[in-house]
């Protein structure tokens, strides 16, 4: 887990304005630790080990076994976050060219991980972040574990699909492990895929945030650096559906 985070770091309402001009925000871990309670220090080692135990992605169209995933989805109603029954994950082709129009069942999320502090905390941050007013937020959040594995000599591919955008109102992506993996560029551009910016998702708790329908993202693919060690990078990836009322 990282040291305690600097003090000069921006406050959610100033995170939050940049989302709203730029359409996306890149927050390293000083800053997204920074908006984390105390606790958070103490459940998150166990969270981050849940991606151990991650099930086989079935789905891949190309072909590929380098993705492993677990999948759940939330309501949230007045601002709280309540589990829903496990249901498959569906994204139509418009929004996925390589895996969608298709119902995708998952390993569900395990109720440990569910439940975990340190989850709970991610999930309010982002409802903070991406709501005006949190305690009367209504929607529906769909949460992705990732884990992308690389064989040696070949790429794993964190975004299979390209440059995308999700279909949904609102996308955080949080970076969990980086293991004996190189590359993994994150990619953001704007209307006419004009480029926005591109960073390097590289330490625990490294964040973007993105408004889906104002930008769309990607992420280069990952090798091994090391061929005769294992590797992987893993990825918390929220979604929101925000309710109008």
């Amino acid at each position: 887990m990282p040291d305690n985070a600097p003090d000069n770091v921006p406050a959610l309402p100033d995170l939050r304005r940049r989302l709203k001009a730029d359409g996306h925000v890149f927050a390293p871990r000083e800053i997204t630790q920074a908006l984390l309670p105390a606790s958070f220090a103490d459940h998150w080692p166990a969270l981050a080990a849940s991606w151990d135990d991650l099930g086989p992605d079935r789905f891949m169209a190309d072909g590929g076994r380098y993705r492993k995933r677990r999948h759940a989805i939330f309501s949230l109603t007045s601002g709280q976050f309540t589990r829903e029954a496990h249901q498959p994950h569906y994204q139509s082709r418009d929004y996925n060219m390589l895996n969608g129009g298709v119902q995708r069942w998952f390993e569900p999320v395990t109720e440990k991980t569910a439940s975990n502090p340190a989850f709970l905390a991610l999930l309010d941050l982002c409802r903070d972040l991406f709501t005006a007013d949190a305690h009367a937020a209504n929607g529906r959040v769909e949460i992705h574990q990732f884990r992308i594995e690389p064989a040696p000599g070949e790429t794993g591919q964190p975004t299979p699909e390209g440059m995308h955008r999700d279909g949904v109102d609102w996308v955080a992506v949080i970076l969990v492990d980086r293991l004996n993996v190189g590359e993994g560029v994150t990619a953001i551009c704007g209307p006419g895929r004009k480029p926005l910016g591109q960073f390097t998702l590289g330490t625990p708790l490294d964040a973007v945030f993105l408004d889906d329908h104002r930008v769309l993202h990607g992420v280069t693919p990952i090798h091994l650096v090391d061929m005769h060690a294992p590797g992987h990078r893993d990825v918390l990836v929220i979604t929101f559906q925000i309710l109008q009322t």
